[in-house]
């Protein structure tokens, strides 16, 4: 199954503006993308249930038909740590109903972007942690660099779980998220030499965030080559 799992420095890295950025471009291809964020902490009530914004603005962004339960099964109310949220709701995260939501979406669309939870070592309960889940969807990852002071051991410490685990980081893309950041090429030169994966898009402090306007930061090719691979 074709897709990217998109992963983060850290927490508000970014990473969700870079997802919908990639699902812009890769429909700007021409491609049917399924969405996915597997678990969200952090929900308000509806006549329908939880949800999650991230979530929402992910489906509203694929432009497909997919149910909410199927893009976001393990959804918590509390914007705390995942297996927290779940433990408190008596709802532990296992990944066995995820991947079978994966497949589903899957079956619907060309390529699968699925966002992760916090950064890449958070812990999701009984099964694992991110880390784990991405592995078991068998997706190469893509990284969102959130840029500021701090980010060049963040990345670098990442990348380095990231192949640990038998995953391969098949990119990155650094957001700036802090526009005071001193000499912010300097850092991502750094990060081009460092990091053992392309970067794929710098995003700037952008006067209006859009998918659109994020996705024009990115190189959509190399986002499509990469799931060819």
């Amino acid at each position: 199954m074709r897709g990217l799992f998109v992963t983060g420095t850290d927490t508000d890295c970014g990473k969700t503006v870079v997802a919908r950025g990639v699902v812009a471009a890769l429909r700007a291809r021409g491609l049917r993308v399924g969405v996915m964020k597997p678990v969200a902490a952090g929900a308000v009530g509806t006549p329908e249930g939880l949800r999650n914004q991230d979530a929402l603005d992910l489906i509203a962004e694929s432009g497909l038909d997919l149910p909410y339960a199927t893009v976001n099964p393990c959804v918590y109310g509390p914007a705390i740590a995942p297996h927290i949220a779940a433990a408190q709701a008596g709802a532990p995260i296992r990944f066995a109903p995820l991947l079978d939501a994966f497949a589903r979406i899957g079956a619907a669309s060309d390529a699968v972007v699925v966002e992760g939870a916090g950064g890449w070592r958070v812990p999701l309960g009984p099964d694992g942690e991110v880390a784990d889940l991405a592995a078991a969807l068998g997706l190469p990852v893509l990284l969102v660099v959130g840029l500021r002071l701090g980010c060049l051991n963040h990345a670098l410490l990442t990348a380095e779980s990231i192949e640990r685990r038998g995953c391969r980081l098949a990119g990155w893309v650094g957001n700036l998220v802090d526009p005071r950041m001193a000499v912010p090429d300097e850092n991502v030169a750094t990060l081009r030499e460092r990091l053992p994966a392309p970067c794929l898009g710098i995003v700037p402090r952008l006067d209006r965030v859009t998918a659109a306007s994020v996705a024009a930061q990115l190189d959509s090719a190399a986002l499509e080559g990469l799931l060819a691979d």
